[in-house]
C-alpha cells in the first residue's frame, strides 16, 4: 500500500497566542526556508491561509510562484475574530471567537468572503480547509460543502477543546471519540484527521525538572496524545514513535502540522529566539528524512483525489464481482 505524507501549516499572523498583540505578518518572510526544506524531500506543504496573510504582498507573490511550480497547495484557514465582515459578539471573556459562535448568516458571510479572497488572489479553486481554533459544527460543515471545499483537516482525534471557550463562553469542539482515519462528511467532502495517537513513550528530552519527570512517568503509564508536531521540548522520540505506530497500521497517510509563525524567532511563545528556530529546523530535518524513507509527499487536494480514485476502483470491482 502506498503511503502519503501531508504537511499542513496554519498560515497566520505573528504570535496569535498573545491575546494582547495586534496583527502583523512578519513571519511570511521566514516561510521560504521551510518550503525549501519540504522540496528537498519532495514534500508539498499545504499553506492553510487566513485573512491577514492573504493580504501580505510578500506572501502572495511567493506563494503564487510556488503554485505555478506545483510544489505546494494554498487552502483556507479562518480566524473568525479578524476575518471580515466585522460583527460584535457578547463577550464574557478575552478569548478569541470561534466561527461557530456567530449567527449562521455571519458564518456564511465570513466563509464566502475568505473563499472569494483566496480564489481571486491565487487564481485557484479553494478545496482544502482547516478551522480556526479547531472548531466545527454541522452549520460550518454545510457551508464548506456549499462553497466547494472537498477536504477538511480540523478534526483532532483523542483531543477535546471543550476547556477552551470562545469569547461568548461556548466550549470548543470535543474530538475524543472522533475517528483516526479519513471519512466522508458528505459524498464529496472528505475529513482527513490530524495524525494523533495515544502512545506510551518516555521522552527524556522533555524532562527538565522533577515535576517533568513525574509527568513523563504518568504519561508513560496512562498514555499520552502524541501529535506529529514539534513542541517546546523538540523531542523527536515521541514523533518518531508515532510514525512507527501509524506506519504499521492499515492507514495510508501521516499528517504533520505547525503554525507559520513558529518558523520565525519570536513569532510564537515556543520558539522565541533564532537559536530555538535553528534547533526546530534540525528536528524537522531529521523527522522529514525518516518519514521520506516510507512516505510520498502529497497535498490535501492530491490526497482527496487519490482517495476518490481508490473508492471508484473499489466500487467498480464490487459491481463486476472482481
Amino acid at each position: 500500500m502506498a503511503k502519503y505524507f501531508i504537511i499542513t501549516i496554519d498560515t497566520e499572523g505573528d504570535n496569535q497566542w498573545d491575546l494582547s498583540r495586534g496583527i502583523s505578518t512578519e513571519n511570511a518572510r521566514y516561510l521560504p526556508r521551510f518550503q525549501d526544506l519540504c522540496e528537498k524531500y519532495s514534500f508539498k506543504p499545504v499553506w492553510l491561509t487566513n485573512y491577514e496573510m492573504a493580504k501580505d504582498a510578500f506572501y502572495v507573490e511567493y506563494m503564487r510562484d510556488c503554485l505555478v511550480r506545483g510544489v505546494c497547495e494554498v487552502g483556507m484557514h479562518l480566524h473568525a475574530w479578524y476575518s471580515p465582515p466585522e460583527y460584535s459578539l457578547p463577550r464574557v471573556n478575552q478569548e478569541r471567537a470561534y466561527l461557530i459562535e456567530y449567527p449562521p448568516e455571519i458564518m456564511e458571510a465570513k466563509v464566502k468572503f475568505m473563499t472569494e479572497l483566496l480564489e481571486d488572489t491565487f487564481q485557484r479553486q479553494m478545496v482544502s480547509h482547516r478551522s480556526g481554533r479547531w472548531a466545527l459544527n454541522e452549520t460550518y460543515l454545510a457551508l464548506l460543502h456549499k462553497y466547494g471545499y472537498q477536504v477538511d483537516c480540523s478534526v483532532t482525534p483523542h483531543v477535546s477543546w471543550a476547556g477552551k471557550p470562545g469569547c461568548t463562553g461556548i466550549p470548543g469542539s470535543d474530538y475524543r471519540a472522533a475517528p483516526e482515519r479519513p471519512y466522508y462528511i458528505y459524498t464529496d467532502l472528505l475529513e482527513v484527521p490530524v495524525s494523533i495517537r495515544k502512545i506510551r513513550c518516555f521522552q527524556l528530552k522533555r524532562v527538565l525538572s522533577l515535576r517533568d519527570f513525574l509527568r513523563e512517568c504518568r504519561d508513560y503509564i496512562k498514555g499520552k496524545e502524541q501529535w506529529l508536531r514539534p513542541d517546546k521540548f523538540l523531542s523527536e522520540k515521541g514523533m518518531l514513535r508515532l510514525v512507527e505506530i501509524i506506519c504499521k497500521e492499515d492507514t495510508d497517510y501521516l499528517m504533520f502540522m505547525m503554525h507559520s509563525s513558529e518558523l520565525m524567532p519570536g513569532g510564537s511563545n515556543t520558539f522565541t529566539t533564532k537559536q530555538r528556530v535553528e534547533e526546530l529546523f534540525v528536528c524537522m530535518e531529521r523527522l522529514f528524512s525518516y518519514i521520506g524513507q516510507n512516505y510520498q509527499g502529497v497535498t490535501l487536494k492530491q490526497y482527496r483525489e487519490l482517495t476518490a480514485a481508490r473508492e471508484g476502483t473499489r466500487k467498480n470491482c464490487e459491481k463486476t464481482g472482481n
